[in-house]
């Protein structure tokens, strides 16, 4: 059968698509008419749909909120909280609307909603409804509403408090390489959300309170109007007008107190979830039932109370058996949790154990100078100014002072594969320069480049690749008159190893060594 024009039309209207690409015009269409409910009167029987439209929404606020991870998840709560009081304030208006026009027609004029809960509550007594429904405002008003703005306005102004050490905590976690550079937007992200969403819950909550003290007023201008109007104007005896607008006037207020209580539930609940993650029955059961000491010292106390006299023992039995068989299985349960837990912590011990055996491995040198047999007279100099081991720390004091650096300690090590008159230079195991010293001699160099006019043997420097001569000491004096440059093997050595570690500064500046000179510089500035 070939459809029309007209029904493919209509089944495109319908499609579930449609409404996803459009819900941003289908979301303006519903504020616009909560406000025009506000303004236009309503009937009766969409006013009856709309009060259950309003209490089922409630309800799957407060759901929502019981099994979200964390309160993050529902970060749009405090727009939520604003939509739903003035879908709730639109309706009692409207509600208030047909009381006062339609209340002298009976207990049905504002539908069958408010007379539904009014006739539930009172019970045929108007004292009973009304003393139920100040009972609901007090824990709504002055209980629920009241405590968790309290702490959602603690929570926000702790949350800004600590921003600028969480944030350094992050940075110090990007920096260490303890995460990478999308971890530590995302936990800034996160961060950001968190102090916005808690800023947020602490205004939200004023839409709670201002909802409760409306209901009030509202509730009050229904009683107190109706009979004016019903005995006044409608021409109503004061009994029937007492006892119509009792009923229209509680209903009314329940049908807007109890959607308002759930959804101060909910706003409690979502304030108080602080930094637990996970469903709110798994946070409170799991750490509830951790603790089967207390279970089990409550039904000893149940029992107590059962052999009181004048007390219902058999109702605190049942409660004291209960409590105890709890914590009977609950004390089963955990036992094996606990063995479990330990032979896990001891495991994790063993393994600690086996990771600082294998830190106990000698770490790598940073900067070594390796020495053949032939040269470890230069460590044992008796004229200190000659000894390699002083002139190695005057120049880790030297890079400190005029690159403001603190090189590492040098380790100064024989090498039996080496010849005897040879010396290498390692930073980081790696070899960076090598040589040959003649101990029992000096270097002499000429600092204009001309040829040396001395005998002695040729050679050439290693630091700066200058054409030089080994000569005796007892020649030190000519040379010194002839102006040549006069090193003992200590100070070639020391001065080649200066070079080395100009050329590969980089190296040895490492994020911990950055560390340790802010350290010590801060300790300078003291």
């Amino acid at each position: 059968m070939k459809t029309t024009p007209f029904q493919n039309n209509f089944k495109n209207l319908f499609n579930a698509g449609l409404y996803l690409k459009h819900r941003d015009l289908l979301f303006a269409i519903s504020i616009l008419l909560m406000i025009g409910v506000l303004i236009f009167p309503v009937p009766a029987i969409i006013l009856d749909m709309l009060l259950s439209i309003s209490i089922s929404c409630s309800v799957v606020i407060l759901m929502t909120v019981l099994f979200i991870e964390k309160p993050l998840d529902l970060s749009s709560f405090p727009s939520i909280l604003l939509i739903i009081t003035v879908l709730r304030l639109s309706l009692n208006v409207s509600t208030t609307r047909l009381i006062l026009s339609n209340g002298h027609l009976g207990t049905s004029a504002a539908g069958h909603v408010v007379e539904a809960f009014g006739y539930f509550v009172m019970q045929g007594s108007i004292v009973i409804g009304t003393i139920v429904f100040a009972i609901l405002t007090i824990i709504n008003f002055v209980v629920i509403t009241k405590g968790s703005g309290r702490i959602a306005e603690v929570a926000a102004r702790f949350s800004l408090d600590s921003m600028p050490g969480k944030q350094m905590a992050i940075d110090a976690d990007l920096s260490s390489g303890g995460i990478t550079q999308d971890e530590a937007k995302k936990r800034r992200k996160v961060l950001e959300d968190e102090s916005t969403f808690l800023g947020a819950m602490d205004g939200a909550n004023k839409f709670v309170r201002g909802d409760a003290v409306a209901g009030l007023l509202i509730t009050f201008i229904n009683f107190v109007a109706g009979i004016v109007i019903g005995v006044v104007q409608k021409n109503m005896s004061f009994d029937t007008a007492l006892h119509t607008y009792t009923i229209l006037t509680i209903g009314d207020g329940l049908v807007s107190q109890i959607p308002a209580l759930i959804v101060s539930i909910a706003a409690a609940l979502l304030v108080t979830k602080s930094g637990d993650k996970g469903p709110a029955d798994k946070e409170i059961f799991s750490q509830l039932a951790g603790y089967p000491k207390a279970l089990a010292v409550s039904g000893s106390l149940a029992f107590f109370m059962a052999v009181i006299p004048g007390t219902p023992a058999a109702q605190f039995m049942i409660a004291g058996t209960i409590l105890s068989v709890t914590a009977y299985l609950l004390y089963k349960t955990k036992l094996p949790l606990e063995q479990t837990k330990k032979s896990e912590d001891s495991i994790s011990v063993q393994q600690k154990r086996s990771e600082q055996a294998d830190d106990s491995i000698p770490n790598i040198d940073v900067i070594r100078v390796e020495l053949g047999y032939g040269l470890l007279s230069l460590t044992n100099e008796k004229a200190s100014s000659s000894k390699i081991t002083d002139q190695i720390k005057g120049l880790r004091k030297q890079f400190a002072k005029e690159l403001g650096i603190i090189i590492p300690s040098v380790r100064i090590q024989d090498n039996a594969q080496l010849g005897a008159e040879e010396y290498i230079l390692k930073i980081k195991e790696i070899e960076v320069g090598k040589g040959k010293l003649k101990p029992n001699k000096l270097l002499i160099m000429d600092p204009t480049g001309n040829e040396i006019k001395m005998h002695g043997d040729n050679t050439i420097e290693p630091a700066f690749g200058l054409k030089a001569k080994w000569i005796d000491k007892i020649d030190r004096e000519e040379a010194v008159l002839n102006g040549y440059t006069v090193a003992d093997p200590s100070t070639v050595v020391v001065t080649h190893l200066s070079e080395l570690l100009k050329e590969n500064i980089s190296e040895l500046l490492t994020y911990s060594e950055a560390q340790r000179l802010g350290t010590v510089n801060k300790g300078f500035a003291k």
